[in-house]
């Protein structure tokens, strides 16, 4: 999963060096990991949140949400889900490319 094609658009989107998620009580954020693209920082990784997948117990449903620096906003284009599989599967096809760095 979280396979990276062709880019939706004609430029061309650095190649992350990895992913990970960072799982806290009801939720699970997204975070893209890989090199700095300024020298000045040296080899070591950057690490971005891109989304963040939220719990919701009383419908028992999950939410996904896009990252914009620090913030998190709803994705309005996918309606809640009982299965975490729906959200992942649109962050790996996103459709509007903000899921990726």
């Amino acid at each position: 999963m979280y396979g990276y094609g062709a880019p939706h658009e004609s430029r061309a989107r650095p190649q992350p060096t990895a992913h990970r998620s960072e799982l806290a009580a009801r939720r699970l954020t997204i975070v893209e990991r890989r090199r700095s693209r300024r020298e000045d920082l040296g080899p070591d990784l950057t690490s971005c949140a891109t989304g963040r997948l939220h719990y919701n117990a009383t419908p028992k449903s999950w939410m996904l949400y896009w990252a914009d620096q620090q913030l998190f906003h709803a994705y309005a284009r996918l309606s809640p889900s009982q299965s975490i599989d729906d959200l992942l599967t649109e962050i790996d096809r996103d459709p509007t490319n903000i899921f990726r760095g």
